[in-house]
């Protein structure tokens, strides 16, 4: 696992953190839909991005 891909899931990570925090405040549903397509982006670039699929 390079560094890259650990920084990619990590921000993917704190992202849902962000997304359960805003459900629970009732934040309006784009805030969350966007919020959630960029933590779903970020941990899909992470997990893309593993020296594992060689």
């Amino acid at each position: 696992m390079n560094g890259l891909s650990t920084v990619l899931i990590v921000v993917g990570l704190f992202l849902l953190g962000g997304i359960y925090s805003f459900v629970k405040q009732e934040m309006p549903k784009s805030l969350i839909a966007l919020l959630s397509i960029g933590a779903a982006m970020c941990i899909l670039a992470g997990v893309v991005r593993l020296e594992v699929w060689n």
